[in-house]
């Protein structure tokens, strides 16, 4: 683990994000920024988005306190404040949450992201699951770097 946060270099920037139902009955679009804070120490995400269920986000991305990789802090407009134990390979980005913290959890959740090989494209899906075992797709979210 780097004693900071610059593995996570191939996020950093402006992304233009596109969110949708598996179900085809919703859609959305957004803006998402990654930047560094505190030098290279942290990463923070700003999000927003067009859909008017959908929250405002501000999360940060620190190294996990074991050295095994990242938790992310998730803040958004709703009031709700979560924690995910984070991966990031260079290629696939996850996210998962499968414990109560600062909100309830009544399901598991996570995220898999793939980038395309020319790091311009992460095409991913929210999962849920009730049981921790069997997972379902909650929506797809693609982001697609700005230019």
């Amino acid at each position: 683990m780097p004693d900071d946060a610059s593995a996570l270099e191939p996020l950093v920037g402006t992304w233009d994000v596109e969110a949708a139902s598996p179900r085809g009955d919703w859609s959305g679009t957004g803006r998402t920024t990654f930047e560094w804070l505190l030098g290279r120490s942290f990463v923070l995400q700003r999000a927003d988005n067009d859909h008017p269920a959908a929250p405002s986000v501000h999360a940060i991305f620190a190294p996990a306190a074991d050295g095994t990789g990242w938790t992310q802090h998730y803040f958004d407009s709703r009031g709700v404040v979560r924690t995910y134990e984070m991966t990031f390979d260079g290629r696939e980005w996850t996210l998962l949450r499968r414990t109560a913290d600062f909100s309830p959890l009544d399901f598991s959740q996570r995220y898999v992201g793939t980038f395309s090989a020319d790091g311009d494209t992460i095409d991913g899906r929210w999962e849920m699951s009730d049981d921790g075992g069997e997972w379902r797709t909650d929506f797809h979210l693609t982001y697609r770097r700005a230019r």
